[in-house]
């Protein structure tokens, strides 16, 4: 009998929902004090996660999710920051 391998889930910081890891971006506090988005998903940090929405990008903004996860508090240029990188 074949074990099935376990699918790694977090929850998105905008919506709530839990999905899979792979299917979220993760937003990243390095312990060089900045944030960034990490593609790869391993890099040193603390992370939080997110849809690959617009909406949910919106609602954790407002509602401050981001920097709570984090414990960083975000400027509107970093809002900015992240919003074009999303988009690419």
């Amino acid at each position: 009998m074949p074990k099935t391998k376990k699918i790694p889930l977090r929850k998105c910081t905008g919506c709530g929902e839990m999905k899979p890891k792979k299917e979220l971006i993760r937003v990243l506090h390095t312990p060089e004090d900045t944030v960034i988005i990490d593609k790869t998903g391993k890099k040193n940090g603390r992370g939080a996660y997110l849809c690959d929405s617009s909406e949910c990008f919106e609602k954790a903004r407002k509602s401050h999710g981001l920097e709570r996860s984090l414990g960083v508090t975000f400027s509107a240029e970093l809002y900015e920051e992240l919003s074009k990188e999303m988009t690419q």
